[in-house]
């Protein structure tokens, strides 16, 4: 008796383009957080009295560790990577407001510079990644 099995071809390299008018959906969204969190920054970092500043300096807050570590997860599925994330912004903020405190130097100015400069420092490794991939594709071309 022989089995016969279907061979499918591999994607793991490939991306597909998707039809419609809904393919830049999730670049737009990554934009418009990415503006909403920055304006947070800027008002929080300004001392605003705009009563918008509370709500989007957490979503700042909580934003930018998320995404840093959303980053580096590519190779999980994107419950996971989700799931994971989340719960490192919300570990980076913990860790941050507590070491503010146990040196007595609480403001929310510092909270903030200290959450942005980790977010940057976690995502520093994906865009050296990044670059290292460009320079050696434009070499090969």
């Amino acid at each position: 008796m022989q089995t016969l099995g279907t061979k499918r071809t591999s994607t793991a390299g490939t991306e597909r383009a998707r039809p419609g008018p809904g393919r830049d959906l999730s670049a737009l969204l990554a934009g418009a957080a990415v503006a909403l969190g920055a304006v947070g920054a800027v008002l929080a970092l300004t001392d605003s009295g705009s009563p918008l500043r509370g709500p989007f300096a957490l979503f700042f807050l909580f934003s930018a560790p998320a995404a840093a570590i959303a980053a580096i997860l590519r190779g999980l599925d994107p419950f996971a990577r989700v799931l994971v994330s989340v719960a490192g912004a919300v570990v980076v903020d913990m860790l941050v407001a507590q070491g503010m405190l146990a040196v007595h130097r609480w403001s929310s100015d510092g909270g903030i510079i200290a959450v942005a400069a980790i977010s940057c420092l976690i995502a520093v490794p994906v865009f050296v990644r990044h670059m290292r991939r460009r320079t050696t594709a434009d070499k090969g071309v």
